[in-house]
């Protein structure tokens, strides 16, 4: 019997223990640089926190981008013919191995979300950026037999699918590519992830979707935190208007603490609702996260709490919502 009083918590967006750099060397410039992988171990870590289900996302365009002048992060060269698919096929084919050998369950179906597995919290696989695509929406079907269930179109990168919230636009939204692959998702049972996305790119994927999508990981922007990676109150509503949700992102953006995170989940239902909010952490690989450790997350239900929220609303906003979504979008028979 679960020993959990609250429904099935789960982050919607997150990198535990660096998954994605799984496979490569210790010598590699980006394991020197941001520690070495531990997945499995950060993964298990979630049932401290008392979550049933985390994501682990891979990176698709990792292998291209790096610090730019402005102190983000950027595309410092392009691929090489081939680069893509092979290293987005490399962090799949070793974040399966772990879960198998770790005894993990891959969460594949809504059935598969259980609130609290006596075999500890599974893991919902997306990837972040579609990059590995090359131009062709056959490696979808790939992706999808690897266990992957939602993707991010865009990410650092302005790529064959859309504009960036980060770089100057080209594409004027989403390409014809980018809208095909929408469609694509949409018949497959994979959710459609628009952070990181212009807000034209997102309504062009809204025009195309006749699912809910969902911007995994942001917030709202205010006076004083206006950076491009935040959204306006209008890209969040057209967001929610649509029935999808968005996952409140723990980053150094106009956050210095817990507390404050609390405060902008907060703002944010007020705006789009408490039925289209979410959790996403980008635990791992975040920029100063507020947020740093699964344990926390009962000290962020109490938080929400705290500022007036019922033990009902916070049990939809840290895995509810999310619930809801994954059984309206993946709700497809292999």
């Amino acid at each position: 019997m679960s020993s959990f009083s609250h429904g099935p918590w789960v982050d919607v967006h997150a990198h535990p223990g660096r998954c994605f750099l799984g496979g490569l060397p210790a010598t590699s410039p980006f394991v020197q640089f941001l520690g070495p992988e531990d997945a499995i171990a950060s993964i298990r870590s979630a049932s401290n926190g008392e979550l049933s289900v985390v994501n682990a996302s891979t990176v698709a365009d990792l292998a291209v981008i790096g610090p730019n002048s402005s102190g983000g992060l950027g595309t410092i060269r392009e691929f090489e013919p081939g680069e893509a698919a092979a290293d987005h096929a490399r962090q799949l084919e070793v974040m399966n191995s772990q879960l198998v050998e770790g005894g993990i369950r891959l969460v594949l179906h809504p059935s598969d979300i259980e609130a609290a597995p006596e075999a500890g919290p599974g893991v919902f696989l997306s990837c972040e950026g579609a990059d590995f695509l090359d131009g062709s929406a056959g490696g979808l079907d790939d992706a999808y037999d690897r266990g992957v269930r939602s993707v991010t179109l865009v990410h650092y990168r302005v790529n064959e699918l859309g504009d960036i919230q980060t770089e100057e636009a080209k594409h004027g939204g989403l390409t014809v590519f980018g809208r095909e692959i929408v469609r694509e998702m949409n018949s497959m049972g994979m959710i459609v992830d628009l952070a990181h996305a212009t807000f034209e790119a997102t309504a062009h994927a809204l025009e195309e979707s006749s699912k809910p999508i969902m911007i995994s990981h942001s917030h709202l922007a205010s006076t004083g935190a206006e950076h491009p990676r935040l959204l306006s109150e209008r890209h969040a509503k057209m967001v929610a208007e649509a029935g999808g949700v968005i996952g409140a992102w723990p980053a150094g953006f106009a956050q210095e603490s817990l507390a404050d995170y609390c405060d902008e989940i907060c703002r944010l239902v007020e705006i789009i609702g408490v039925d289209h909010v979410a959790i996403g952490t980008d635990l791992d690989a975040n920029y100063k996260p507020v947020l740093t450790s699964y344990k926390q997350f009962p000290q962020l239900a109490a938080g929400l709490e705290e500022l007036g929220m019922s033990s009902e609303e916070v049990d939809q906003v840290l895995g509810g919502n999310f619930v809801r979504l994954f059984d309206e979008v993946c709700q497809v028979a292999d």
